[in-house]
């Protein structure tokens, strides 16, 4: 079954798995899960869903994968009876989706790794069974057992990469790292020293870099000259880095680029779910001329032949088995810090990885990205220099222990931790602060960090957006047939598509059927909210405060049980709220060291206030004008904010969402063109969403 791995119970125990056969007279799962679906819909308009509708909502959602990939891979079916079930299925998971908007904390309950209980277990074999379908029993091994990995898999078209080059051999065209023949050191116990060395503080962090060579990126962008620094490094052969460098930096495209200068591909790149569409966006603009694929679920849709492959923690360990033996030449762990519990699966699938890769290549490139290396204590060092390869469980390896000889000094000499200190910084750690290189940074950006909208709420947004395309290609059609006779028009009618968009957005009749752009912009902000909240959580971790904006106040519910749920300290201003209160919580977050992150409502603290005592803001809804964010970012962005400001502004993959990113950002150009510095707003949000329409309704007719 596919949860095996993530039961909690460190006993054996009988696990359900569907055999596939039906009952005679049953007809199937759909219907099963089309009536417990309505029940738990039901349940969440009347209020929060107790915990066994809870599992109810999990156990459906997880059926409805199954089935839609069960009849996708029944040869035997008709295309017409294959489309008939998956639109039936469909209709199951629109309801899943509307469920997620009356109470958005069940937005977890749908990702593939969440965890499913013996509750669960149960009532998934109740509803296999009710629809006819046999399920037996297999005996499930302690899952903590790391040995035996129950849900490995290879994806085919990695199986037709490994056809394509069956004699894939190490690659040790470069010289392996030297290793320290025994000296003085040999019987020390030096680990312990190495990381108290960095308790004393001393000098920069950072280790010596050369002058960049070059500003200019494989696919033409400039880079900033701190970014460049780390590739000239690469270039000239250092394999070893853990970038550390503040966020907004740019430590995605100094990464890429770095694999680009040490041709280290093809690319392994490990990051949390929430950035893994981003690496992907990011590695096709600085890397345009190398391949890249992304690794969901069990990885169908790879491509095994891809240079640069992106797989996010949650699913390391479906693959860790092929990944080990694809020929990496370079590894990125990207927010290291995730693996600093060495007896956590992730931790050990990354280590694993790692040692695996530097078995087969001499001197691999290998990048540890974060914000934060410490977070609790120096130990949290330990795992990222062991998947550096900088140190084992017990001791320094190859040229750190040969650097720390070369110093002539133990830990009993005084000048031991000093020397220590700059041994190990000098094998890679990078460190630079926003204030160091404030040269090299605009005081104020805007940064696009695309989410992935997975499972059955993404899908029925994307229905939507295929619906609402339709109806507008369907009342251009009918335009183009009733105008009068004798205007024709060669390919698309421009003047007509902006009609329709017009009549679209101006129709609010009841008859109407289907989402407008508006409601399907708030429903992709709901989907959005715990997905942007779990990014200004770990902002928070790594930078310290960060200003939280949502348009809506469910987005900010779910923000703030977030925020709650990781013993986060945050404070709130709303539109509801007395001035007192207002005040108070905007005093607990500029005051109170301890206050990391304040939930704000666009419309109710987007003018002002004062918040300059962050410069991370984190956008988690798309505003329709630009100057609403503006306003939003200038909180920060004003008179006695002395760091640059960054607004992480969160966008829907895949989705209208992006589309609408780029027409509040072209309106913003325009703004500045046309009125060269003055803060008068161009447009309107009417204007937006006119924009939004006549590009659904073009790229649809372009399409067809």
């Amino acid at each position: 079954m596919a949860r095996q791995g993530r039961r909690q119970s460190g006993a054996t125990r009988n696990a359900p798995r569907r055999s596939g056969a039906r009952a005679p007279g049953k007809d199937g799962i759909i219907p099963v899960l089309a009536r417990a679906v309505r029940e738990v819909e039901g349940k969440a308009q009347r209020g929060p869903l107790p915990p066994s509708a809870r599992t109810k909502f999990q156990v459906v959602a997880m059926l409805v994968r199954e089935e839609r990939t069960r009849i996708k891979a029944d040869a035997a079916a008709t295309e017409a009876h294959r489309n008939e079930q998956l639109k039936r299925l469909d209709g199951v998971a629109t309801i899943l989706a509307q469920t997620v908007a009356l109470d958005p904390t069940v937005y977890t309950l749908l990702d593939e790794n969440a965890v499913f209980t013996d509750a669960a277990d149960t009532l998934r074999s109740e509803m296999l069974q009710a629809a006819g379908i046999e399920v037996v029993t297999e005996q499930v091994a302690d899952s903590s057992a790391v040995a035996v990995n129950t849900r490995s898999v290879v994806p085919q078209s990695v199986l037709s990469r490994q056809l394509a080059n069956p004699f894939l051999a190490p690659d040790f065209s470069a010289v392996a790292p030297k290793q320290a023949s025994p000296r003085r050191l040999s019987t020390w116990e030096l680990l312990g020293p190495l990381f108290r060395a960095f308790e004393y503080g001393g000098a920069s962090s950072c280790m010596p870099l050369p002058e960049p060579g070059f500003l200019m990126t494989p696919g033409g962008l400039e880079l900033m000259p701190h970014q460049a620094q780390v590739v000239a490094a690469a270039a000239e052969g250092h394999r070893t880095y853990l970038l550390a460098d503040e966020p907004g930096l740019g430590k995605t495209a100094q990464a890429l680029l770095a694999a680009h200068a040490a041709d280290a591909y093809p690319l392994l790149v490990v990051v949390p779910n929430v950035v893994k569409a981003n690496w992907a966006r990011e590695a096709d603009i600085w890397t345009p001329s190398r391949t890249v694929t992304v690794i969901h679920g069990d990885g169908d849709t790879i491509d095994g032949f891809a240079d640069i492959v992106v797989v996010n923690y949650e699913v390391l360990d479906r693959h860790v088995g092929w990944l080990g033996d694809f020929g990496f030449r370079g590894m990125v762990v990207d927010e290291a810090h995730f693996i600093k519990n060495k007896s956590s699966q992730r931790s050990k699938h990354a280590l694993e990885l790692s040692e695996r890769i530097r078995a087969r290549t001499g001197r691999p490139l290998l990048m540890a990205l974060t914000g934060t290396p410490l977070i609790n204590d120096i130990e949290d060092f330990r795992a990222i220099w062991q998947f550096l390869g900088w140190i084992d469980d017990k001791k320094p390896l190859g040229e750190l222990m040969e650097s720390l000889e070369d110093t002539g000094l133990t830990p009993l000499d005084s000048g031991f931790y000093s020397a220590a200190r700059t041994s190990v910084i000098d094998m890679g750690i990078v460190r630079r602060r926003k204030i160091d290189v404030a040269a090299d940074i605009p005081a104020r950006r805007i940064a696009d960090l695309p989410v992935e909208l997975d499972d059955a709420i993404g899908r029925s947004i994307r229905e939507a957006e295929r619906e609402l395309a339709r109806r507008l290609v369907a009342r251009y059609d009918t335009a183009l047939e009733t105008r009068s006779a004798g205007v024709t028009v060669e390919g698309i009618d421009h003047d007509l598509v902006r009609r329709v968009a017009t009549w679209e957005r101006e129709d609010t009749s009841t008859e109407k059927t289907g989402e407008n752009v508006f409601g399907m912009m708030r429903r992709i902000g709901q989907a959005k909210a715990g997905l942007a909240a779990d990014y200004a959580a770990q902002l928070a971790r790594n930078v310290g405060k960060v200003v939280f904006f949502a348009k809506h106040v469910d987005v900010m519910d779910v923000a703030e049980e977030t925020f709650a749920s990781r013993g986060i300290r945050y404070s709130s201003i709303r539109g509801d709220q007395s001035t007192k209160v207002r005040e108070a919580n905007i005093d607990a977050f500029v005051n109170d060291p301890d206050v990391e992150i304040i939930v704000c409502s666009l419309t109710a603290a987007g003018v002002g206030i004062n918040l300059q005592v962050a410069s991370n803001v984190v956008l988690a809804e798309l505003s329709w004008t630009d100057a609403e964010q503006t306003q939003a970012i200038d909180r920060v962005h004003r008179i006695g904010q002395d760091e640059p400001v960054t607004a992480w502004r969160i966008i829907a993959a895949q989705t209208i969402d992006g589309r609408i990113a780029e027409l509040i950002d072209s309106k913003a150009g325009l703004a500045a063109r046309a009125l060269d510095g003055s803060d008068e707003e161009v447009g309107s949000s009417i204007d937006v969403q006119l924009e939004a329409l006549v590009v659904l309704l073009t790229e649809a007719l372009e399409s067809r």
